[in-house]
């Protein structure tokens, strides 16, 4: 049986034309569908024609978005000596070592979006994989989440840094902003995201990298982009 929808949403949808839209238009249509109560996150997703069961073409990295997400990320830290100290004056969250370590470990503690460590307690961080691992929490070196700069890995993140990575099936979701954002911010940051994915192709990628981009909220329709705002963001 086909899965029913709200009158809300069927309202939404039949905002949207069948056809792809420019970023420019979409934003401003996909805040005109907006029904639901509360300041929705707005979500962008690429369908790319890479083949993330290889290594070679798995496609992930870091921006930071120029009007940032809305929200300021609660960061916690795990390091050691004078980088308590810079952790805590650089804003950190949460700031700790072994015992934070412990406290993961023993009690699936996990009140952050985002988990830095220092290179030298990754020995300790590393027992912490099936906690952290399945809610995107495990800190990288290709992120910049492992680092001896943790003063600068704060500030990137709590000024709007997002990670992006495709999972199975070849997709990349990733928060633009809010759905109250001036439409103009929302059309920056989403150019910059798509921008930094096509920086991020794989050279063992071959034929059409970017398939498909899709806009759409928490609660809205998907809106479908046209191929010409890959070509924009390149550009950009």
């Amino acid at each position: 049986m086909p899965q029913k929808i709200s009158k809300n949403l069927a309202k939404a949808r039949a905002l949207v034309e069948p056809r792809p839209y420019t970023l420019a238009d979409a934003v401003p249509l996909l805040q005109k569908a907006k029904y639901a109560k509360f300041d929705e996150t707005v979500d962008i997703t690429l369908r790319l024609g890479v083949d993330p069961r290889h290594a070679d073409q798995m496609v992930r990295g870091t921006v930071v978005l120029p009007h940032g997400l809305g929200k300021t990320k609660i960061v916690a830290v795990i390091a050691s000596g004078d980088k308590l100290k810079d952790a805590e004056a650089a804003g950190a969250d949460f700031v700790g070592g072994e015992e934070m370590v412990e406290k993961i470990q023993k009690e699936g503690w996990t009140a952050f979006d985002a988990l830095i460590a220092t290179p030298d307690m990754m020995r300790s961080v590393g027992r912490l994989g099936k906690v952290l691992g399945p809610r995107g929490l495990m800190p990288n070196p290709k992120t910049g989440t492992v680092t001896t700069d943790v003063a600068s890995a704060i500030k990137e993140i709590k000024a709007g840094k997002v990670e992006f990575r495709t999972d199975k099936t070849a997709l990349v979701h990733v928060p633009v902003g809010k759905l109250s954002f001036d439409a103009q911010k929302l059309v920056d940051n989403a150019t910059t995201i798509i921008s930094s994915v096509l920086k991020a192709k794989p050279s063992a990628a071959k034929g059409k990298y970017i398939k498909g981009i899709t806009l759409s909220s928490t609660m809205g329709p998907g809106i479908a982009l046209d191929s010409g705002v890959a070509d924009a963001a390149a550009r950009a």
